[in-house]
């Protein structure tokens, strides 16, 4: 074992294993407070069910209303709220690194409009597509066909970082302006039940849609944390990871697909649940102490917000609520304190 600079190594053969002391210590903090909202989620509802039963029930004891209650009726909601919530986090986490963006996300990116407008016109429009895709299917492909827009016209022998957040930003905003025509257009019913979507919300979450998003966000996960020396290498800039041995065009272009990825995945459960890939990195890396996002620890954390939040509005607020405005709520200040941070920077 070896120690230095924060960091702690273990060498087995020809095998080795390197973590950073906090970063580590952090994330089994996060995993474990994510547990322990998760147990508290399942237990709250109106038909209350004592934590230490939740738990008795998760292992194969309870009565059958018990089990009823939780595994059928509250667990695909609380799940749901943990995959989209990491997706999201780790998906916030690969955008801002890569980019070299504090602010950048998938949001930013135009994955979020691009899902929300595949959603909203299977909603409003109805037809044989919304009977072959379903909301989440039309979000999904939404998102990826936006992606690949995206890259498709950033594109100029490489996905350079400043031109794909301005390509970005202008399909963002033209996408925002179609899915605001739809709305407009369709009747109040639908508009309403759009604009519920739009916001972020894990009302009638279920298991047949959340099994394909968990799987993919699994895949995708371990992908990413695979890549994770490749991800802190580029950090560092282009010419520096080129002179430590990265192919820089084809590492930042496979970081970004994941990014987009698990956006677009937890975007199709949930709806674009507000500033949780902004939020969960930066929160993340001041928690660690680190100079990049920790993707681990930023998807942990997103888990926790969207749990937390969908929590905290279910036992404290007197009307049922979308996810989204909590975390939102979150997000829009951190937004704030970052820009007026940056500027007190630069006039120093």
């Amino acid at each position: 074992m070896r120690v230095g600079a924060g960091f702690t190594a273990v060498r087995v053969g020809r095998f080795s294993l390197r973590w950073r002391g906090r970063t580590m210590l952090l994330g089994v903090i996060l995993a474990s407070v994510a547990v322990l909202l998760v147990c508290v989620s399942l237990a709250q509802g109106t038909y209350p069910i004592a934590v230490d039963r939740v738990v008795a029930t998760l292992f194969g004891e309870g009565t059958r209303i018990e089990r009823y209650t939780i595994m059928d009726l509250r667990m695909p909601r609380t799940v749901t709220g943990v995959v989209v919530g990491f997706a999201l986090g780790l998906s916030g986490a690969l955008t801002q690194t890569v980019t070299r963006n504090p602010i950048a996300s998938p949001d930013i990116l135009g994955v979020s409009a691009g899902a929300s407008l595949g959603a909203v016109a299977v909603i409003t429009l109805g037809g044989p597509t919304a009977a072959v895709l379903g909301v989440p299917g039309a979000a999904l492909v939404g998102a990826l066909v936006t992606a690949g827009v995206i890259f498709l016209l950033s594109w100029k022998g490489g996905s350079e970082s400043f031109r794909l957040i301005l390509m970005g930003i202008a399909v963002n905003a033209l996408l925002v302006a179609l899915t605001s025509w739809l709305l407009v257009s369709a009747r109040l019913s639908r508009a309403t039940q759009a604009t519920v979507w739009l916001i972020g919300s894990l009302d009638g979450a279920e298991w047949a849609t959340l099994w394909p998003a968990l799987l993919g966000v699994m895949v995708l996960s371990a992908v990413a944390l695979a890549s994770s020396r490749v991800l802190r290498l580029l950090a560092f800039g282009e010419d520096s990871a080129s002179a430590l041995g990265v192919r820089v065009g084809p590492a930042r272009s496979l970081l970004l697909l994941l990014s987009v990825g698990l956006a677009a995945l937890g975007v199709a459960v949930a709806g674009p649940v507000g500033f949780v890939a902004f939020a969960a990195p930066q929160l993340a890396l001041r928690m660690a102490g680190t100079a990049v996002p920790p993707v681990l620890c930023a998807g942990l954390l997103g888990a926790v917000l969207v749990t937390g939040s969908d929590l905290v509005i279910r036992v404290f607020s007197p009307v049922a609520l979308p996810v989204g405005i909590m975390t939102t709520a979150i997000g829009g200040p951190l937004l704030i304190y970052l820009i007026v941070r940056v500027n007190l920077r630069r006039s120093a």
